[in-house]
């Protein structure tokens, strides 16, 4: 057991030194208050979990909120913006939230490119034909590299924040559930520090250790399929023949989120920023093995060789070379949960994929993420630390029926398009699907799709 060890570096202003020992859940609780906890006009203070677009979201809603925050992020370093990782869309009410946080709005449009329509479209493998099922030109997302999204918003947040290299281990609550105890690991030193607040927020994604403590040996729902992804950089070669193809084939490219279904299967694929392509392919199979606590998995050689030779079989040619000249493809197992029951203990509450991991295909992980941080930092800037339990029973009432809703359609969504078995009809089959079936297929059908809670600022520009 690591010894709880005196900081050596300067503190924010809630980082105090350890006098006592870690246990694996909890720690032992000193009976008597810190001052600093105690003093009456000081700022609510909130310590926030994982680092991601969920974590530094809330961070940002919660500042607005006056209150400060402190996030225990275990990476040791921001992420940059390299060309690997993955797209994400992300529709007009997060736009909105986005550009209410950052000092200029208009950095978000810079930073992503319109996704105006949805369309849903057949393939024939064997003859390589298309045909159009569904068209929305009214979809009114926006395509975002993960990498660009983060560094748009942790720039514009405070740096001393940010406790980079800091592994999330154990907290307690007080007796009187009015604060809580967070310890956490200092990965370069294996040091174990202590950090004090009023709330914390787990935000700490689909495996979340927060959640943990609570419900042990709840576990995710392997949705039956994976996904190989993948981001071309043609920003070099952006006259070649593959991008030539890739647009003829695909001439909305640039605005539109295409989504191509095959027999069993679909792909998804549309234009980012900086001249990069994202592609997605969903594949029926059995659950892998997985190792550690990462949902992706590492590929070799053989494994992209062997892929590349079934989508020959599956796919327009076009795209096949768009996947053939992707550098570094990797695999997403794709996971869902089912609903909880609630989304705060005490002074604990879940945001983001911590609180509901989905499947992608509603699009709905980052914009509950965004959704999520707003409406908790909205409560609690309604209600006050005096008030924190009724801030956070209104966040939960808010978040949690809506949340549960889109997980459930976003795996029907899933199955829908990969061809699996569903509840009380045959699998979707685009060969003999009706025109009617095919309107199922719309992202603009998931529920709540345009809503906006009353909460949320209704003088919130939508640009």
């Amino acid at each position: 057991m690591a010894r709880a060890a005196r900081a050596t570096f300067l503190a924010p202003p809630f980082l105090e030194q350890s006098r006592v020992l870690i246990l694996p859940l909890c720690f032992v609780w000193e009976k008597q208050n810190k001052k600093t906890m105690n003093e009456k006009k000081r700022r609510p203070r909130a310590v926030i979990v994982g680092g991601s677009i969920a974590g530094i979201s809330s961070a940002h809603a919660l500042i607005k909120a006056g209150w400060e925050v402190q996030i225990l992020e275990k990476s040791t370093s921001p992420p940059t913006g390299s060309s690997t990782g993955a797209g994400l869309g992300l529709d007009p009410l997060s736009q909105s939230l986005i550009q209410s946080w950052i000092s200029h709005p208009l950095l978000l449009l810079h930073s992503t490119l319109p996704l105006t329509i949805d369309q849903n479209q057949a393939t024939d493998g064997e003859a390589k034909a298309r045909r159009i099922l569904t068209k929305d030109e009214n979809f009114n997302f926006r395509a975002a590299h993960w990498a660009d999204l983060h560094g748009l918003l942790h720039n514009e947040l405070p740096p001393d924040i940010f406790l980079w290299g800091h592994h999330f281990l154990s907290f307690c609550t007080s007796e009187d559930k009015a604060s809580v105890k967070i310890a956490a690991k200092v990965l370069q030193t294996d040091e174990i520090v202590e950090i004090f607040g009023d709330l914390l927020v787990g935000a700490d994604g689909c495996l979340s250790s927060v959640l943990q403590t609570f419900l042990p040996n709840l576990k995710l729902r392997y949705s039956g399929y994976c996904a190989w992804r993948g981001v071309l950089d043609f920003s070099e070669n952006e006259d070649s023949e593959t991008i030539i193809g890739i647009r003829k084939a695909y001439p909305e490219l640039g605005k539109c989120l295409y989504f191509d279904l095959g027999s069993g299967t679909h792909i998804v694929l549309y234009e980012l920023l900086k001249k990069k392509i994202n592609w997605i392919w969903y594949i029926n199979q059995p659950e892998p093995q997985l190792k550690g606590n990462s949902l992706t998995m590492k590929v070799h050689d053989e494994m992209v060789r062997k892929m590349q030779e079934q989508a020959e079989k599956v796919w327009v040619p076009e795209f096949v070379r768009v996947i053939k000249e992707t550098k570094e493809p990797f695999i997403n197992v794709i996971y869902d949960r089912d609903p909880l029951e609630q989304l705060v203990w005490d002074n604990v509450v879940l945001v983001g994929d911590a609180a509901h991991p989905t499947t992608p295909h509603g699009l709905r992980s980052t914009n509950m993420s965004i959704l999520d941080a707003a409406v908790l930092g909205k409560c609690l800037e309604k209600w006050g630390l005096e008030n924190l339990q009724s801030a956070l029973a209104e966040y939960q009432s808010i978040r949690l029926p809506v949340s549960s809703k889109q997980v459930l359609h976003s795996r029907y969504m899933g199955r829908l398009k990969q061809g699996l078995a569903l509840p009380d009809c045959e699998p979707f089959n685009p060969r003999v699907a009706t025109p009617q079936d095919y309107l199922e297929l719309q992202q603009k059908n998931i529920p709540f799709f345009n809503d906006v809670p009353q909460l949320i600022d209704p003088t919130l520009k939508f640009y």
